[in-house]
């Protein structure tokens, strides 16, 4: 199985592209098989197989922040930081979380949980490495779900600019709610016809 050749973070920059094809549909039975016996999220982390593993190639653990909103879709980011084994005992007392978990592993960069956090998270990480002098990436990634609320697009509206260029993925995103634009509507002029070709208005009745 390719997936037994994955025992810490980063291995899977070793595969080839066909063993990268066969491991995300390893990783998929076994999630199937797992969670039928221990519970837990099943769909949202099927649909993240291919998205978390373009994340591990492109970002470099544990130096690099990855930030799950809600958390519940991190369990193929535990397989590919060597967790897999932890699987027996997901979300039992004293076994693995079903979130990810800074005290669980370096690679957890975030205690999540709750919804809408992850912007405000990494702009903090963002913004930190200015001060810090650090050198890392950060990407957040957030669904339909916990975007609307309000605790979601604030950082994106308040962020100061930050004072030195940083990396795309760490770059806080474009306001979600920018302020509408304003026009000045002026009064059609006296016989103009109606807009968006509504039909006249029907004569007055005659006057007894």
């Amino acid at each position: 199985m390719v997936l037994d050749k994955i025992k810490k973070e980063n291995d899977i920059k070793e595969l080839t592209e066909e063993e990268l094809r066969l491991l995300a549909d390893e990783i998929r039975q076994f999630l199937i098989e797992q969670i039928s016996v221990t519970g837990g999220h099943l769909a949202s982390n099927l649909g993240v197989v291919e998205l978390t593993m373009a994340l591990h190639l492109f970002l470099d653990f544990p130096q690099d922040k990855l930030i799950w909103d809600v958390g519940h879709q991190a369990y193929t980011h535990k397989i590919l930081t060597g967790r897999r084994e932890g699987f027996d005992g997901l979300r039992k007392y004293g076994g693995m979380s079903g979130f990810p978990k800074r005290k669980e592993s370096d690679c957890d960069s975030f205690d999540t949980g709750h919804s809408s956090t992850s912007i405000s998270a990494g702009l903090g990480y963002a913004l930190a490495k200015e001060v810090t002098g650090e050198d890392y990436r950060v990407v957040s990634v957030i669904g339909a779900r916990p975007l609307p609320p309000a605790m979601a697009p604030r950082p994106s509206n308040t962020a100061p600019p930050p004072t030195t260029p940083t990396p795309p993925a760490a770059r806080p995103p474009a306001p979600l709610f920018p302020e509408p634009e304003t026009h000045d509507r002026q009064p059609p002029p006296p016989g103009a016809p109606p807009p968006h070709d509504c039909p006249p208005p029907p004569p007055a009745p005659p006057t007894p």
